[in-house]
């Protein structure tokens, strides 16, 4: 026994208008001509062939409408307890006052005869849509379609794209590509893109809400690097339908991956319709081939939805076996959206145990609830008739009956899922662009009249004031006047223009609240604050191109008027120099650490270049008495400690004494400069005795 609030709810969702998000409706020829068009749909021929029906009598070339119905007919009965069948009647019904519940030999004919005369009136189509509750139906269109000759609010063009992923190798298809958008294809990579690329650009011009496409069970999308693709794309080019196919493989991942990325550029939803193995039947009806595979897994698209965040993804699964996947992929990822009920899952028993588990599992914006997938129009009603119908169950018994929700709170949900998310999901280009001028009317444009500033710096200007805590006034971007005054009662900064419509009132604001206004700035503004000032923050200045000509004036201009003392740079006895200068500076102070200056040490001494110092002799540093050149004494070593490359010094006494020698005149020579070690507790001046041994460092204890 059905809930009490069944019955209300499906009244009220069965009200809404609806937009179809997903039909194969060829928009030039949207409803019936015959009851052949709906006898022929391949749910009733597959059916008819599964139960006995020899396929050539029901695709026999040449057959007239009134033939082929009068065959199906004489073998519906085995399909009498099918949805399908169910469809069927419905539609004769409502559209052609059809009273029975059975169609057979006895009367088909005059429901042919009936259905006739009314698809022979030339508002069908729209009687159809009307009746039917239809706002406009989403199409199936190849990538070459025209686009023309329909009304696209209606008829709302999808580009359907899997002859580009799937099918690029056929001639046929290439050549469709490059009629249809001007570009030739080469082994390059980009000259497919640009023609795909102009396929988008088409179709988004010509209203297109959405790119779909039908994937294998197989099909993995991952990205192919661009060499890999450029080889897959030349082994295509030149060798068609006998390519290797590993690069198939590879040039439809690519394809498919161009797809996503221009899906996110153009800002168009992704359907993907997810598990149908193509042939399987090969002696099958037409478009009763097809079946699934539940060896699918949504895993495969993992890299596509996190590479993609701002794509959305509205998926279809072919068998219920994955709907539960679906479910929790649609919970984790946010730009994957559960769609429709799709083919072989599209059965009460089915769609009910997989809208409940989505209705209970996935948020309620993210779920689009139904498409009817109909070739013809007169279909639209009965299968979205089928799915309000389970739809009202659910929300009646779950929601009202066991969650305890209002009847109004279950419409509401019945809406989003119908229609509201519909057009969240595939939003109409013409209301984006609507909101978008709307937008641009409401936000404030530069005015001359306003000065330097213009309307735009002045909104940012008040908008810094009032984040530092010192308002400047009020303003308003709307018709009304725009004020911006530092005093509430300050006559100067008032701009009625609007209310007097004379241009003078809005000529300039008074430079000194100008200049108020920009030193009230804040000192660390944001981006959107410098871009509404319209002022840099930066500015690079190249003033290269003054000093292009440099003469011997320039140079005298700039240089200093007295030259810098820097003493006599060519006397050769800096030694004598340095040693006299010490000695009289420790005389004058006394103190042995004092320190002397440069001027000190060059101040009184008389320096020659034409008379040489005392000591100008060169004294050997390993204590020979000959110097003379050879390989050994000029090859760097490295040092066994350290690594560092030095000279060899000679071992011996001769160099140990010139060692002690030196270190005692370095010592002295230290003294004399005030220059000494410090102390220890012991008194003992510190020491460091040269040697040319190095000691092994002792081993540590372990």
């Amino acid at each position: 026994m059905s809930h009490p609030a069944r019955d209300s709810i499906y009244q009220a969702i069965a009200s809404i208008r609806l937009i179809d998000p997903h039909t194969h409706i060829n928009p030039h020829s949207p409803a019936s001509r015959t009851l052949a068009d709906l006898l022929g749909y391949h749910y009733y021929t597959e059916l008819a062939h599964s139960s006995g029906m020899p396929k050539h009598e029901i695709e026999e070339p040449g057959i007239s409408p009134h033939e082929l119905v009068g065959r199906l007919v004489h073998n519906l009965g085995p399909i009498e307890n099918t949805s399908q069948y169910r469809w069927l009647v419905e539609i004769c019904k409502k559209f052609f006052g059809f009273e029975s519940d059975r169609i057979d030999t006895s009367n088909w004919e005059s429901v042919y005869d009936t259905a006739e005369r009314s698809m022979a009136s030339a508002q069908w189509s729209q009687t159809v849509l009307d009746q039917s509750n239809v706002e406009a139906v989403f199409l199936t269109n190849d990538f070459d379609d025209a686009l023309s000759g329909f009304d696209t609010n209606t008829y709302i063009p999808c580009l359907r794209t899997d002859d580009l992923v799937f099918k690029l190798h056929e001639r046929e298809v290439r050549e469709r590509l490059e009629r249809c958008s001007g570009v030739t294809l080469t082994s390059s990579l980009g000259s497919l893109r640009s023609a795909i690329r102009q396929r988008f650009e088409h179709f988004t011009e010509n209203g297109a809400r959405a790119c779909a496409i039908s994937l294998p069970p197989w099909f993995e999308p991952t990205m192919v690097n661009e060499g890999r693709a450029t080889n897959a794309l030349g082994a295509v080019l030149r060798h068609g339908e006998s390519v290797d196919a590993a690069h198939l493989a590879a040039l439809s991942r690519a394809v498919f991956w161009m797809l996503a990325e221009l899906c996110d550029e153009f800002k168009l939803p992704f359907d993907l319709m997810i598990g149908v193995n193509r042939g399987v039947y090969a002696e099958g009806v037409f478009q009763g081939q097809d079946l699934y595979d539940s060896r699918v897994s949504l895993i495969q698209y993992r890299e596509l939805f996190n590479t993609f965040p701002e794509v959305k993804f509205p998926v279809s699964v072919l068998a219920s076996v994955t709907n539960q996947e679906l479910v929790s992929y649609a919970w984790i990822f946010p730009n994957v959206i559960t769609n429709g009920h799709w083919w072989y899952s599209n059965t009460p028993s089915f769609i009910h145990r997989d809208a409940a588990g989505r209705l209970e599992a996935v948020p309620q914006t993210k779920q689009i609830g139904y498409y009817s997938d109909a070739y013809k129009l007169e279909f639209v009603w009965p299968k979205f008739d089928m799915y309000r119908n389970i739809l009202a169950n659910i929300l009646a018994e779950h929601f009202v009956g066991f969650n305890g929700w209002s009847e109004e709170q279950a419409i509401e949900l019945g809406y989003k899922v119908l229609r509201g998310n519909v057009e969240e999901i595939f939003p109409s280009r013409a209301s984006e662009t609507a909101v978008a001028e709307e937008t641009s009317a409401s936000t404030p444009q530069p005015s001359d009249d306003l000065g330097a500033i213009g309307v735009a710096g002045a909104a940012a200007a008040a908008s810094s004031a009032a984040l530092t805590g010192e308002a400047i006034g009020f303003v308003e971007v709307d018709s009304d006047p725009i004020a911006l005054d530092d005093e509430a009662d300050s006559p100067q900064t008032d701009l009625d223009a609007s209310a007097t419509g004379d241009a003078d009132a809005l000529e300039t604001i008074p430079m000194d609240d100008m200049q108020e206004v920009v030193d009230e700035l804040d000192p660390l503004p944001s981006e959107d604050e410098l871009g509404a000032v319209e002022i840099a923050d930066v500015e690079l200045v190249d003033h290269s191109t003054e000093r292009q000509a440099v003469d011997a004036e320039v140079i005298q201009s700039e240089a200093d008027p007295e030259p810098l003392d820097v003493g006599d740079l060519f006397g050769d006895d800096d030694a004598g120099i340095g040693e006299e200068a010490a000695d009289g500076a420790t005389a004058q102070s006394g103190d042995p650490y004092a320190t002397v200056s440069d001027e000190s040490l060059l101040g009184d001494t008389d320096v020659s270049i034409d008379s040489p110092s005392e000591s100008t002799e060169i004294n050997p540093l390993r204590g020979e008495e000959s110097f003379s050149l050879d390989e050994d004494s000029l090859r760097v070593q490295p040092d066994p400690l350290t690594g560092e490359l030095t000279f060899p010094t000679a071992d011996g006494p001769a160099n140990e004494d010139s060692q002690t020698d030196r270190t005692a005149s370095d010592d002295e020579t230290l003294d004399q400069l005030g220059i000494g070690f410090v102390e220890e507790d012991n008194e003992e001046q510190v020491r460091f005795e040269a040697t040319s041994e190095i000691e092994d460092p002792e081993e540590p204890k372990r």
